[in-house]
């Protein structure tokens, strides 16, 4: 399928949904698969389907980095259980955006680059959909706070490839991320995987193997 094609057909699935609150909408799946691009992308395409939309960016949602690497920088285990401040995305955005919230939501807890905590806050439209992409919100206690989960699917190599592409300047070069992958940030994906089932769980799967051309596996349009 055309990735318009599918943007369009997945935008007007959830443009139709009212259910009594903002729309929350997570974007899961590998580190390196596609998630914040598919989420801008979703929302230009939910726009011109007629709803608002809140972007929500989980670099805002980092804990600060004593707590990010108190299990060590290399640690697969430390970037799975350190890396976010789910309680805080859960507390300060979720729960208000849910039956009965507020819909006033913090659009950002922490500044990655100074590593200061820092609050900003927006109130969200009462028919809004918000969009917030990350890897491992399905974790725990945000499991039953989407909506919608859309799971973008690929296999290990073809994200950890892509992320390594994308990071390599960051990291220290195409090496040092292959390393950074491998010991940290793929063998987190595989704790998650283990302990949470994310494609299992997800409302929405989709074969994002190759970006232009990505197809649903469950929801709109399926097989079957």
């Amino acid at each position: 399928m055309e990735r318009a094609v599918l943007l369009q057909r997945l935008a007007t699935h959830v443009a139709v949904q009212w259910p009594g609150h903002p729309l929350r909408v997570g974007i899961d799946g590998p580190s390196g698969v596609g998630k914040t691009t598919f989420a801008a992308e979703l929302a230009d395409a939910v726009r011109a389907a007629g709803r608002p939309v809140q972007r929500i960016d989980s670099d805002g949602f980092h804990h600060v980095r004593a707590i990010r690497y108190r299990q060590g920088r290399a640690s697969a285990r430390g970037y799975y259980e350190d890396a976010y401040d789910f309680d805080s995305l859960r507390e300060l955005v979720l729960v208000p955006l849910g039956p009965g919230g507020s819909r006033r939501v913090a659009t950002k807890v922490h500044d990655l680059a100074s590593d200061a905590v820092e609050h900003r806050w927006t109130v969200v439209a009462p028919d809004a959909v918000v969009i917030f992409d990350a890897t491992f919100l399905q974790r725990g206690g945000l499991r039953d706070a989407w909506d919608e989960v859309v799971y973008l699917d690929a296999t290990e190599r073809t994200a950890q490839q892509r992320g390594v592409e994308r990071d390599a300047a960051a990291l220290g070069g195409a090496d040092a991320a292959r390393s950074a992958y491998a010991s940290r940030y793929t063998a987190a994906y595989r704790i998650y995987l283990t302990e949470e089932r994310p494609a299992e769980r997800a409302s929405i799967v989709i074969d994002h193997t190759d970006p232009a051309a990505p197809g649903f596996l469950r929801g709109p349009s399926a097989p079957g």
